[in-house]
């Protein structure tokens, strides 16, 4: 059985940093595509960015480029995502997500993570 699990959400000062991180178990996260995804309280849930397993083709929505980054650690079959210069407004529960299409919407990926709070306060 396929699982994912995010860790590293907290609360953070507007301007702080926080690194998320995406593990999975019963499969390792080669040949899939990784996404990141947010969802604040009353939106809808949010595209944030994906990245193959391999590094190519890695994407950040435009709302967090510049900020945000997305990377992978063969080793520890992990990903992250490493959030700087937050923002109030990035405040959600963040998700991974792996699957076997470049989408950017939910449907794209068939595995989630239980997700994690991020709390930016101003």
């Amino acid at each position: 059985q396929v699982q994912l699990v995010e860790s590293g959400g907290g609360l953070v000062q507007a301007g702080g940093s926080l690194r998320l991180s995406c593990t999975m178990s019963g499969r390792t996260f080669s040949s899939y595509v990784v996404g990141w995804f947010r969802q604040a309280p009353g939106k809808e849930r949010e595209f944030v960015g994906r990245m193959h397993w391999t590094g190519v083709l890695t994407f950040t929505a435009d709302a967090v480029k510049g900020r945000f980054t997305i990377s992978r650690d063969n080793a520890n079959n992990a990903v992250y995502l490493q959030m700087d210069r937050l923002k109030p407004e990035d405040t959600a529960v963040y998700y991974c997500a792996a699957g076997n299409a470049f989408g950017t919407s939910s449907s794209s990926y068939q595995y989630w993570g239980q997700g994690t709070q991020v709390t930016v306060s101003s």
